[in-house]
């Protein structure tokens, strides 16, 4: 598959890893929009929030399980937020279903809205 995270889940691309386990890879976004940006991904191909189904939905809920332990281990006690786009109009680039968490500092309100 010629998915740009699904090479950065096998190895095939580098990344700066900040959390995995069996079902959910995280790593440090390349274009950071806050002091901590970090991109976490299923392990399984799913292409967005639209293409959730009850066969994959597993995987997605691996990832929000993992959320607030990732965020425990970058130290983001005072909040952080938690944001997925979907489809050309929500400016998602890689289509490959993925949630930015973002924090480390006072975020603008309107970021991510």
């Amino acid at each position: 598959m010629s998915c740009i995270f699904c090479k950065i889940i096998r190895g095939e691309i580098p990344s700066s890893c900040v959390y995995e386990d069996d079902k959910v890879y995280a790593f440090k976004d390349i274009n950071p929009q806050a002091k901590v940006h970090v991109l976490v991904v299923p392990r399984e191909h799913i292409a967005s929030a639209d293409a959730i189904t009850a066969e994959n939905s597993g995987a997605v809920a691996a990832v929000f399980e993992a959320i607030p332990k990732i965020a425990r281990a970058l130290e983001l006690e005072d909040g952080y937020r938690v944001i997925t786009n979907i489809g050309e109009n929500g400016c998602q680039t890689v289509k490959h279903i993925h949630f930015h968490i973002l924090g480390g500092e006072k975020l603008p309100e309107n970021m991510g809205n």
